[in-house]
């Protein structure tokens, strides 16, 4: 099942980009060009969350090394993003959650939304890292550009729009929403009560954090269960 998933979201991935990035934008009106940049951030963040499902061994339990490899192709789809360093970081947000350690916590300094997502992101990514991962962006771009003719305004809306903005997708359904107030219990995470419908659309299932990490064996898609059986 997390193969069949993960297939499904790295087809939908490199079908809607390269679609969209051979587009003629002057032919979109408005809306679709909305709806076109929402939909490849949703899909950008399915790609973070098959990562996420790798890190915790559950994409395919029975071969860790086909798993692990699956987790690295994705984060590769995903950014320029080092998938060793996303699991020992993500590691140590579960086993100290809200406390110094947790590189995801906001330090009890920085609280606003804007603050925690600069130093959320600064924990993943180091002065260092943000240069090459920069230099990779613009060599990345000007293959398309140059290479394959593709419009620079295509590979900003189509493609690292979606990038940045699902990074804040991710942190405000994932982190702030669940971790910014103080919880009594060992999560310190509180979850949603989002539909069903609505939580799969805002962040996969993640708005039910606290199940997540209570329940950290469990796939994205079978959090809505773990969800049920503790209500």
């Amino acid at each position: 099942m997390g193969i069949f998933v993960a297939l499904i979201i790295v087809v939908l991935w490199l079908s809607s980009l390269t679609g969209l990035l051979l587009v003629d934008i002057t032919q979109l009106n408005l809306l679709w060009m909305v709806v076109a940049i929402l939909g490849r951030t949703y899909i950008q963040t399915g790609l973070f969350i098959v990562a996420h499902d790798a890190i915790h061994g559950v994409v395919v339990p029975s071969d860790r090394r086909l798993n692990h490899s699956i987790g690295q192709l994705v984060v590769t789809l995903y950014a320029p993003l080092s998938y060793q360093k996303l699991s020992i970081n993500h590691w140590r947000h579960h086993r100290y959650p809200g406390q110094a350690q947790d590189p995801d916590f906001h330090d009890g300094t920085h609280r606003s939304f804007a603050r925690w997502y600069w130093k959320f992101m600064a924990g993943y990514i180091n002065g260092r890292e943000k240069l090459v991962m920069l230099l990779k962006l613009v060599a990345i771009g000007l293959l398309f550009n140059i290479g394959f003719q593709i419009p620079v305004s295509n590979l900003i809306l189509f493609w690292l729009l979606p990038i940045v903005l699902s990074s804040m997708q991710l942190f405000l359904f994932g982190t702030y929403l669940p971790h910014r107030a103080e919880q009594a219990n060992p999560h310190c995470a509180v979850s949603s009560n989002y539909p069903l419908v609505l939580s799969l659309l805002t962040c996969y299932y993640f708005g039910y954090h606290w199940e997540h990490h209570e329940y950290p064996h469990l796939p994205w898609y079978n959090l809505p269960s773990a969800r049920q059986l503790n209500s």
